[in-house]
């Protein structure tokens, strides 16, 4: 609806065989660990580059399906990624999980609990 109206996207991602599998107009495929798309935190220039190349791949492809592989490659091992995103605290939805497990089956129709 929104390519319809006008608007020209784009998806970012690290896994561009997945991202495509649900029919996304164009897409800028990255190298880069889950849940770092942009870039390590704090590294603005870095993620700024993405940024752009990620823009410039948008003007590029001018045909619906299209990918563009961008120009990156991660700084480290994914050895040493999953290293230090086991000293990351879970996210808010893991940490409810752990504590309620008989509730997700409801989050997984959708039907999110209050509180």
């Amino acid at each position: 609806m929104i390519e319809a109206a006008g608007f020209t996207t784009i998806s970012l991602t690290p896994v561009p065989d997945l991202t495509a599998s649900v029919s996304v107009p164009r897409i800028a495929a990255i190298e880069y660990p889950l849940g770092r798309t942009l870039g390590q935190p704090g590294d603005t220039a870095g993620q700024m580059a993405v940024f752009r190349a990620t823009f410039h791949a948008l003007k590029r492809i001018d045909m619906s399906g299209g990918v563009i592989h961008l120009p990156f490659e991660w700084p480290e091992s994914p050895k040493e990624v999953r290293s230090q995103e086991r000293s990351v605290e879970p996210p808010p939805i893991a940490q409810h999980l752990q504590r309620h497990i008989w509730q997700l089956p409801r989050l997984l129709k959708r039907d999110v609990p209050d509180g």
